[in-house]
């Protein structure tokens, strides 16, 4: 029962916390992102209710200036916020760097993080959602982030387990780095099912 308490607490933090934000191309209120990070957390085996909690709070601290890491570890406890911390200083390393120097020191530094994996599995949760919503993106924008996606986030799902993650992560983004062979893939997807069929 507590740990339901915990979920919903976040949720209706989550919720505040972004209250008249918007997804920057979606336009749908901002809320609907941890809300989604939260579910595909929810789809992995082993996950905790402090991972839910985390995965709905993941941007709170980063977007909205009025919440800091103790508010959320007064709330929440140590466990929650440390994982938040953890999602908050992944995010501010990547708004300090050029490109290609984002990439290696961001893969490089997951690769090395030993404090909680539970950082990663959110982290790659939260790009795993944002993969899903890519659509409305700029096109350069699209690739550019399925391409960090190939790189980095599907060799780290691939590398902690997350085998059915790193699949949909590497469809996703083989769905705007090369079309036509996504689509090709797709059409005999396709045809192989009606013969089986």
């Amino acid at each position: 029962m507590k740990d339901t308490k915990l979920i919903q607490e976040a949720l209706m933090l989550a919720i505040k916390a972004h209250d008249g934000q918007r997804r920057k191309y979606t336009g749908e209120p901002y809320s609907t992102h941890p809300i989604g990070v939260s579910k595909i957390i929810e789809t992995i085996p082993d996950h905790t209710p402090e991972m839910v909690a985390a995965a709905l709070l993941h941007d709170v601290v980063e977007d909205c200036p009025r919440y800091t890491i103790d508010d959320i570890q007064q709330l929440f406890g140590e466990t929650v916020a440390r994982i938040v911390d953890g999602l908050t200083k992944i995010s501010s390393l990547n708004k300090d760097m050029n490109v290609s120097m984002q990439a290696e020191n961001f893969r490089k530094m997951l690769l090395t993080l030993h404090d909680d994996i539970r950082v990663i599995i959110i982290k790659i949760a939260d790009r795993l959602h944002n993969m899903q919503t890519i659509h409305s993106m700029r096109e350069d924008k699209q690739l550019k982030i399925a391409s960090e996606t190939l790189y980095i986030y599907a060799p780290l799902a691939h590398k902690i387990g997350l085998y059915n993650i790193k699949t949909e992560l590497e469809d996703l983004a083989l769905k705007y780095t090369e079309p036509e062979v996504y689509n090709d893939i797709l059409l005999k997807l396709e045809e192989s099912k009606e013969e089986q069929d």
